[in-house]
């Protein structure tokens, strides 16, 4: 067997797309990639959800990960544990087709692309602008996945989820933790491509193709990032349960320094990193998946490209 090693391609390098790379191409590339990642890292997601909520229902007390698997496998099925994503699966793709192109149009014009030099800022700012673009399409979507994922939901289907939610809580329901997510996701994106920019120049500085190092600087990327952002991701599913909670604080809280002293009222300092062990077991694969997706569909259109 011959030794593994960094395939140079001169024309094609991670971190920047060949000038004939289009559009479509770029955002097919993305949505396959987010369609990967949300669906093979689901049940994880599912998971965090349960654990982060705030005043459960008492069969919606779990003690750790492995607890909550065991019960809710137990209790509800497997299938439970898939239970809304079909909304993922809507959303996923062509908020993450706007999330790459963003990205990639975004650090092209910062200058990101050129030359061998790292670029921090650039990776920063166009990590930025991407999930602020991909966000607003997502964001009604996760809002329908929490409302389904929580214990005891009543919810069956995408359909009846919508109009249940819009019917008794409005439009802007779907939107209310848009500010903290963007408040989440701007500096988890920010954090996640500056490190794995960082881990990209170090584990291949060469900056040939690599499966390996794209998929081992991703997932730690991912884990460094989802570490630091796991308190806005707690007041984001707050709020966006809320509508299902039965402590009636929680369910007129309305921004987030409202939920964030809520949590700090009823479970300390602590309350902020519920769920922290499943969001970066979700996270440092998703990531890996996410990117490593990204670069096979890449390679693909510029493979057929050449043909």
């Amino acid at each position: 067997m011959g030794d593994h090693a960094p395939v140079a391609v001169e024309e094609y390098e991670y971190e920047g797309l060949p000038p004939n790379f289009t559009l479509a191409e770029n955002m097919a590339a993305g949505a396959f990639a987010g369609i990967a990642e949300h669906t093979l890292m689901y049940p994880f997601d599912l998971l965090k959800t349960r654990l982060q909520v705030i005043n459960p229902s008492p069969n919606g007390l779990y003690t750790g990960v492995s607890n909550a698997l065991s019960t809710i496998s137990k209790a509800e099925g497997v299938g439970s544990l898939w239970r809304g994503i079909s909304s993922v699966a809507l959303g996923a793709g062509p908020a993450h087709a706007v999330y790459f192109a963003t990205y990639e149009a975004v650090k092209h014009a910062m200058g990101g692309n050129m030359g061998n030099e790292h670029h921090p800022l650039a990776a920063a700012t166009s990590g930025a602008c991407a999930t602020i673009a991909s966000d607003a399409l997502m964001n009604p979507f996760d809002v329908i996945k929490q409302r389904m994922q929580v214990h005891g939901s009543v919810y069956r289907s995408i359909a009846q989820c919508t109009r249940t939610v819009y019917r008794n809580e409005g439009l802007a329901a779907f939107y209310i933790s848009y500010p903290t997510t963007l408040c989440m996701t701007v500096p988890f994106t920010a954090l996640q491509f500056t490190a794995y920019e960082s881990l990209s120049k170090v584990i291949n500085p060469g900056k040939g193709y690599d499966p390996i190092t794209h998929c081992t600087s991703g997932a730690l990327a991912g884990a460094f990032a989802a570490g630091l952002t796991t308190p806005l991701d707690v007041i984001k599913t707050l709020l966006q349960t809320r509508g299902t909670a039965r402590d009636i604080e929680i369910r007129s809280a309305r921004g987030l320094f409202r939920a964030a002293a809520i949590i700090k009222q009823q479970h300390g300092y602590a309350g902020f990193f519920r769920g922290l062990r499943p969001r970066i077991i979700t996270t440092m694969p998703s990531t890996a998946i996410c990117w490593s997706s990204y670069e096979m569909a890449k390679a693909y259109f510029i493979r057929h490209q050449d043909d």
